[in-house]
């Protein structure tokens, strides 16, 4: 019965950092029991803030294979860079 449950990914952000991680996987059979198995699992020992858990299905993703043509397009838009620009001598902390 369990192995019929569906896929959750599980993302958890530390106390020290920014942004979520993808710590691992985990079945359950739905997304409460899903977080709550993963507060469980992969924060013991009190060092996450947040859990963010996707079910493997719905995590669409590029692969690295296509990287070149996928991320092409944004090569001709210069004015994304942070080089594009003039920072003028008036302007502290640059």
């Amino acid at each position: 019965m369990e192995k019929d449950w569906p896929l959750y990914e599980v993302f958890v952000r530390g106390k020290r950092g920014l942004n979520h991680v993808h710590v691992g996987s985990l079945r359950a059979p739905d997304a409460e029991m899903a977080l709550r198995n993963a507060r469980d699992v992969y924060t013991r020992r009190n060092e996450g803030v947040s859990i963010w858990v996707v079910r493997s299905e719905d995590v669409t993703a590029s692969s690295p294979d296509e990287k070149d043509p996928f991320f092409a397009p944004s090569g001709d838009k210069v004015y994304r860079h942070p080089t594009f620009y003039d920072i003028p001598e008036n302007v502290p902390h640059m």
